[in-house]
């Protein structure tokens, strides 16, 4: 992003029902202060406010809010602004010019067009990323998360209602969750006819289990199970939410594949992908909160924005490194991590790299946080270069190159 042609630069602090604004040409030099309404009329105002200046002198910027600020961001780049969006953080930690502690919308506003004026030469060459991609991701991500809950509480019942079933066949199986809707207990099931539980085996797809009406009899007759029989109405709601959840991670699959199918990302996925340990969804969901890492000037910033830099106190004479600064993106950070693991246990270079950290002295966690690192750097190089990963390469040198200008 060019910024010497900026010369006015506008703060926006954004509410659910209205934004205020503030533009300066320089910290000490108010141009105007105004709120609008968060309505069709109130941005044609804000827009009619900024008509005496050239677009190209204008720069506007806005903290994330996480849903407040879209619809404004969305209507201004479509009008052909320059506009960027803060982490609350960077507000937080920029300089005051007042000793007052004192906070309101109007005040933020101006902390906002400040802070744009005084980071304007660090501003990313490409500050959007693809929310809607992301938000996509994030959703399927919390299914998974649902999922994994629902699956734990089914287990709790059934540690109750069956607690042998486990042992002998996978509870999850189609068929098995389908007998269990109908006889969610082993007194439900020595209660039930042979001919009621083969309907069940017989409607079965795909993997058959292993258990027959019989053997399923015979074990429930043996369970230790008592009767419990509002815990067995809790168990075939949660099977059905469990299915009803399944089907919603199906969809949500479907959109993320036509989506890479129908763009670019196909591209950087395919890249990713070639490093041994990294798989579709996990360089889906990377891409899709990193975006473009054009955005980040360097690969520190990359680890910065993940919040997998070191936080650092220096006092005088004395600095300490200490732990990492998770003060980045959460969600990012978790997927790193997720991928770090994974190629430590798939990927011979990454392994190697792991292990003599751990020979140096270093414990689990900081040696999979070098890992991490080291994964960032790399993926880096590879998506500004648009090259694959190469094993024997990357054996060969120790090391990628990461110089860039």
């Amino acid at each position: 992003m060019d910024c010497k042609a900026f010369s006015v630069f506008v703060g926006i602090d954004v509410s659910k029902d209205k934004f205020n604004v503030c533009a300066i040409s320089n910290p000490n030099s108010i141009i105007f202060e105004h709120v609008f309404e968060m309505s069709k009329q109130g941005f044609s105002s804000f827009v009619d406010n900024l008509s005496s200046f050239s677009k190209n002198s204008i720069i506007l910027a806005m903290e994330s809010t996480g849903c407040y600020h879209l619809n404004l961001l969305s209507f201004l780049s479509l009008n052909n602004f320059s506009c960027v969006v803060f982490n609350p953080l960077t507000i937080k930690d920029s300089p005051s010019i007042s000793l007052r502690k004192t906070k309101t919308d109007k005040i933020d506003a101006r902390s906002i067009a400040r802070t744009l004026f005084y980071l304007q030469q660090e501003l990313p060459s490409s500050p959007f990323l693809n929310t809607e991609l992301r938000d996509v991701v994030r959703e399927r991500e919390s299914l998974i998360s649902r999922i994994s809950k629902i699956k734990n509480n089914i287990e709790k019942l059934l540690n109750l209602l069956f607690p042998e079933l486990e042992n002998f066949t996978n509870i999850y199986n189609d068929s098995i969750l389908n007998l269990l809707s109908s006889f969610p207990s082993a007194k439900a099931i020595q209660n039930a006819s042979f001919n009621s539980l083969r309907v069940f085996f017989s409607k079965s797809v795909g993997r058959k289990p292993i258990l027959s009406p019989v053997s399923l009899k015979e074990l429930a007759n043996n369970s230790i199970a008592q009767y419990w029989p509002m815990k067995e109405k809790i168990l075939i709601q949660n099977i059905k939410e469990l299915k009803f959840l399944q089907q919603q991670l199906k969809e949500y699959d479907e959109i993320l594949n036509q989506y890479c199918q129908c763009s670019s990302f196909n591209v950087d996925i395919e890249l990713l992908t070639s490093i041994k340990g990294i798989g579709q969804n996990s360089a889906m969901h990377f891409l899709a909160e990193v975006g473009n890492v054009s955005r980040f000037s360097s690969y520190k910033k990359l680890i910065a924005y993940c919040g997998l830099d070191p936080s650092i106190y220096q006092s005088g004479k004395r600095k300490t490194e200490s732990h990492i600064s998770k003060r980045g993106n959460a969600h990012l950070r978790r997927i790193v991590w997720l991928m770090s693991v994974s190629v430590v246990r798939h990927n011979e270079y990454f392994r190697e790299y792991f292990e003599r950290k751990r020979s140096h002295g270093l414990p689990y966690k900081k040696a999979m946080i070098a890992v991490a690192h080291k994964l960032l750097r790399t993926m880096y190089a590879m998506l500004k270069k648009q090259e694959k990963f190469n094993v024997d390469y990357a054996l060969s040198s120790s090391k990628l190159n990461l110089n860039f200008t």
